[in-house]
């Protein structure tokens, strides 16, 4: 384990460093300037029997499954001496954090007890997403007046995922959709008539068409009785995402790929509430195909897709994509297009 000096020894240097240049003005000082240096190297030498022993230490990161991208969270350590001998020890911690992270706290002094433990906490921030690996913690202990320290490596090394940060457009986006609407003067209702899922059937109103009225109900009740219909669910929704070279642009402290899938989770957690199936396929990169599904399971099947996703340098392959898609996905389905486009790109754009 490496030992390096500690400020304690660097001050005692700048002290006998000045006693010598004493010496130069005042030789009858060279004899304490020699006794000092013998007690320097005593007091050195007794330091580093101190801390060569490696002390019984456990430590305990504590990581949640997964982090939002771009948001702050807390990270504790918990630092323990199972054996609880010995004094009490002045560690240097620093966790080996991922670089893509941004921290604040770090490294931290800590006080161990001979009998207990202590906890330090950090925060960190990432600034992408995909998998971040934790490296071991890394502890410097000192000496008794910090002549030396020594490195000790606790912990073991950790794996968290990094997610798109749902969260705020959740609870931003939705809200302000359904603000804007009502600015407009835009409310949902139920529209009758020539809907497109049967929903119920009920009295004949004015204004309905021949086409509603249940002939066969009708005859059993004696009057008129007219279908009702409801805006056709059970769609499947499929997410076209390009991954190109285009989407790599950074605005802010997210890049245009990352609004991209903002987006697109915010339109796959309406089409769910709305009881729709919603797929996704990539191109323009990675290839990632997730066939439509409905209900709970969608959104964190979504997330498990595209939490890792980078853009590519590829140029997008409109007609390609769409053949591929067209491959895979036989029933009628809604196709959202997410991309950049350019005007150079009409003539592959609509016949794809």
């Amino acid at each position: 384990m490496p030992v390096i000096p500690g400020r304690g020894l660097l001050r005692l240097l700048a002290l006998w460093l000045g006693l010598a240049l004493g010496t130069l003005a005042a030789p009858g000082l060279v004899p304490v300037w020699s006794g000092a240096g013998l007690a320097l190297l005593v007091l050195v030498a007794l330091a580093l029997l101190e801390v060569a022993r490696r002390p019984d230490l456990d430590v305990e990161r504590t990581l949640p499954p997964s982090l939002p991208l771009g948001e702050w969270t807390d990270v504790p350590l918990r630092i323990t001496r199972p054996g609880g001998a010995g004094r009490r020890l002045r560690l240097e911690i620093h966790d080996h954090h991922p670089p893509e992270v941004e921290q604040e706290g770090l490294p931290g002094m800590a006080a161990v007890p001979k009998d207990g433990g202590v906890q330090l906490t950090y925060a960190l921030r990432p600034r992408r997403r995909g998998d971040l690996h934790f490296g071991r913690v890394e502890a410097w202990r000192r000496s008794t007046f910090d002549l030396v320290r020594r490195r000790i490596w606790l912990g073991s090394p950790a794996t968290v995922r990094v997610l798109p940060n749902f969260r705020p457009i959740l609870s931003q986006g939705l809200a302000g959709l359904e603000e804007s609407l009502a600015r407009l003067g835009v409310h949902m209702q139920r529209r009758r008539g020539e809907g497109l899922d049967f929903q119920q059937l009920r009295d004949y109103r004015d204004g309905d068409t021949m086409r509603q009225v249940d002939w066969k109900a009708t005859a059993r009740r004696g009057q008129l009785i007219a279908r009702q219909y409801q805006d056709e669910r059970d769609q499947q929704v499929l997410l076209l995402l390009d991954c190109g070279r285009r989407m790599h642009a950074r605005e802010g402290d997210l890049t245009h790929f990352d609004h991209v899938l903002n987006a697109s989770l915010l339109l796959t957690y309406a089409a769910v509430r709305q009881g729709d199936a919603v797929g996704l396929q990539t191109f323009a990169g990675d290839e990632r195909w997730l066939s439509p599904v409905r209900g709970g399971s969608a959104l964190p099947r979504f997330l498990d897709a595209v939490y890792d996703l980078e853009t590519t340098l590829e140029s997008p392959d409109f007609p390609d994509a769409a053949a591929r898609l067209m491959r895979r996905q036989r029933r009628r389905a809604l196709v959202i297009l997410v991309t950049n486009l350019r005007d150079e790109d009409t003539h592959e754009l609509l016949p794809a």
